[in-house]
């Protein structure tokens, strides 16, 4: 499998509070399959029959209010794309963040306030 185009959706991420349930789920009604991910406590990784890396992600949050599905777009500048939300109406919702591994992304919102993200992967 080859590295996904930029500008394209290339992640998604379930946020709940009833992890167990929401694999359950998932996994009953799609067949996903959930992985502790090492390098980020309270987060699984998801993939599929026959993938060869992981295509999103399940992350634990501490209650109801912050349950969520988001898609995130691979971009080549996380920062411009930022300045290009809030140039075309949109804004940040979550600043740029840099993970130890150096995994960069930010949270924007769209001019009617969908949420979404982007991300550029660690060097490699």
């Amino acid at each position: 499998m080859g590295v996904p185009a930029y500008n394209t959706v290339a992640w998604f991420q379930v946020g709940t509070d009833a992890p167990e349930e929401a694999r359950r789920f998932y996994g009953d009604m799609f067949g996903w399959k959930f992985a502790s991910d090492s390098d980020s406590q309270g987060y699984d990784l998801v993939g599929y029959e026959g993938a060869e890396q992981p295509s999103g992600g399940l992350a634990r949050v501490p209650d109801a209010s912050q349950n969520h599905a988001v898609f995130f777009v691979l971009v080549e500048d996380v920062d411009a794309a930022c300045a290009e939300a809030e140039k075309h109406g949109g804004g940040v919702a979550v600043p740029t963040v840099t993970t130890p591994d150096g995994l960069r992304f930010a949270h924007l919102q769209d001019p009617s306030g969908n949420r979404f993200g982007v991300f550029t992967p660690p060097a490699s």
